[in-house]
């Protein structure tokens, strides 16, 4: 056990309910400590549904090849709760280590008294500790959930904010129409900052706008101030600025290209200075683990049926299937092999609305279990719903064998598999193939 691992299970009680979205507790908290959000380094800001990791990804990539020391915080993490903080350095920064972890935890927990706070909360105040007292040149920082009472929306002057893909997701929370989770997610536009608006639909496009001007931001919006078009296996990339010939991003599926997009344009927003050449760099570079992550080898990949490809991802909403989807159908263009979706998820998420996004793509649906902090959905009722949609589905105990039950199947060629539909999921699958997450 790490540790900090019993720390942060005490953190876990201090709060009835593991989501409460306000700012006055983490204001309350931040100044007993001192701070620490005032001593931070410049900040891009970063909300929305779909994507935001990946740009956080290309953004730190990007200024890592220029030289730039980058902090990091995003969430949630996969295997180890170190990954949501990555501390800048020059040639790259390092994920937290244990024991400054435990420390921040510490002083955290102590400056709170045992008052009521959420565990994001508290452990945002631990990270602006860490990210205050280490030297950097810029904090890339993700939100939690929504935007305006978000933990991270304590910052009162960003340098620049990204509004990623906005969909349904945490309807409970946010609203229940994309309007409302646009308003909630531009919470974090500020006035004087830009704001990059990132590819949307039409109505969330014009209700961030709406938001943008209302508050004083500066509106930098996709498919108008700036645009993304594939020649001939190239990234073309231009807005007032001028045209850049890229390579295509590492990361796999085409929607990559909008959030590579989004990042490009936040960079020459607000740091001009920043080369084409580590922006070039930065696309090759950039890693996200469980966001079409092809896995190539260790015990999951071993298990598959011979041949086959193993893809992983974390989508767990409608748009994320639609993006998978999307991303598949690419892949099965360039390289045709039959699909098989192995797929769980939490009660929470509406996996109909993200396996009907597979239909005429997935030979086989295989569900099976997620554990995590809410219900799984049982691989028999998930099964039923892809039968319902025209898919074979079949349940299984688990990856592993829903993996042994596909290499029973008789395929007309190695087949590729795609493991989706949760975080969690990805989390034990990664875990299981031995997989490390730096």
């Amino acid at each position: 056990m790490d540790q900090h691992d019993a720390i942060l299970s005490r953190l876990l009680t201090l709060h009835p309910k593991r989501i409460d979205l306000s700012l006055g507790r983490t204001e309350r908290l931040l100044a007993a400590l001192g701070r620490p959000e005032l001593r931070l380094p410049p900040i891009i800001h970063v909300a929305g549904t779909n994507g935001k990791g990946s740009t956080i990804a290309f953004l730190r990539a990007m200024l890592e090849a220029a030289g730039k020391r980058v902090h990091v915080y995003t969430s949630p993490h996969l295997l180890r709760f170190n990954e949501r903080i990555r501390l800048g350095a020059y040639g790259g920064g390092t994920l937290v280590d244990d024991e400054r972890l435990k420390a921040a935890l510490e002083r955290c927990e102590q400056a709170n008294a045992g008052q009521p706070i959420t565990f994001f909360e508290i452990t945002t105040a631990a990270a602006f500790l860490l990210f205050a007292e280490a030297p950097a040149d810029w904090l890339l920082l993700e939100t939690g959930l929504g935007g305006r009472y978000d933990a991270t929306n304590v910052i009162s002057q960003p340098k620049c904010a990204v509004i990623t893909s906005i969909s349904l997701d945490h309807l409970e929370f946010l609203g229940d129409t994309v309007e409302k989770i646009a308003y909630e997610k531009a919470g974090i536009l500020k006035k004087g900052a830009p704001a990059v608006v990132g590819f949307q639909s039409e109505p969330v496009e014009r209700a961030l706008e709406r938001e943008a001007r209302r508050v004083g931001a500066s509106p930098i919006v996709a498919g108008r101030d700036f645009h993304i078009s594939n020649e001939n296996g190239r990234l073309v990339y231009e807005d007032e600025r001028g045209l850049l010939d890229l390579p295509l991003p590492r990361l796999a599926g085409r929607h990559q290209h909008e959030n590579a997009a989004g990042a490009i344009a936040a960079l020459r927003a607000v740091a001009p200075e920043i080369p084409p050449a580590a922006i070039e760099a930065g696309l090759t570079r950039a890693e996200w683990p469980a966001r079409l992550q092809r896995l190539t080898r260790g015990r999951i990949v071993d298990l598959a049926p011979p041949g086959a490809e193993v893809w992983l991802d974390g989508g767990h909403n409608e748009d994320g299937g639609r993006v998978l989807a999307e991303a598949m159908a690419e892949f099965h263009d360039k390289a045709p092999r039959p699909l098989a979706l192995i797929c769980g998820a939490q009660t929470t998420k509406d996996i109909r609305a993200l396996l009907k996004h597979f239909v005429g793509l997935a030979r086989e649906v295989v569900a099976v279990p997620v554990e995590g902090e809410h219900k799984s959905w049982p691989p028999e009722d998930v099964a039923s719903l892809a039968r319902a949609e025209g898919m074979p589905g079949a349940a299984a105990g688990g990856v592993e064998e829903a993996l042994a039950l596909l290499s029973t199947r008789s395929f007309d060629a190695p087949p590729r598999v795609l493991i989706a539909g949760s975080l969690y999921l990805a989390a034990s699958v990664l875990a299981a193939n031995g997989s490390l997450v730096e």
